[in-house]
């Protein structure tokens, strides 16, 4: 069974809506915080949904250097921190087929040393870590209406749920989401 598709191991599930791009990074950059060497962070989501603007904001709250984009082209960038600190390795998943592809990435050589971001990584990368955050971005207004996917006022949905025993604690920066 894939792990993403049951409850096994799941600890929390936390569904929020965020007004615009911008809370959607406070947010990130508050989750940020709390996360170590080792997690994996699984992110899925339509085009322009805001994966990458979240992972932009995740930067933010792990210190890293500054100036992440998707990496859609290069399918991994290593974002090095500004002090003590892990990095942050962000991967993208969309374009690659098999398991051979994803092993090509070569992402356990810095799970334990990193904190791990795959974009499109729904089923494909959960065997990467015994625990794991999942978040699902959603923008309703693209999927019903025409929109400019840069405009970053609207609302996106977030589905964020915890797996494993690392997440058995919800972290602090959902909590403050109540």
């Amino acid at each position: 069974m894939n792990p993403s598709s049951g409850t096994d191991g799941l600890q929390w599930t936390h569904n929020f809506t965020v007004r615009s791009a911008a809370e959607l990074q406070r947010f990130a950059a508050a989750l940020g915080a709390d996360l170590v060497p080792g997690d994996l962070l699984i992110l899925s989501g339509g085009l322009g949904a805001g994966k990458t603007t979240f992972t932009q904001g995740l930067g933010q709250g792990l210190s890293v250097r500054p100036g992440i984009i998707s990496p859609t082209f290069v399918l991994v960038r290593v974002h090095p921190p500004l002090a003590a600190g892990p990095a942050l390795v962000h991967a993208d998943a969309y374009r690659l087929e098999s398991a051979a592809d994803i092993d090509d990435l070569d992402l356990e050589s810095t799970m334990d040393s990193s904190v791990t971001v795959v974009e499109w990584g729904a089923g494909r990368v959960e065997h990467l870590a015994a625990s794991r955050l999942e978040i699902q971005l959603d923008r309703p207004r693209i999927a019903t209406v025409p929109s400019d996917p840069d405009d970053d006022d609207e609302p996106r949905r977030v589905l964020i749920e915890g797996y494993g025993q690392r997440w058995a604690n919800t972290p602090p920066a959902v909590l403050t989401l109540d």
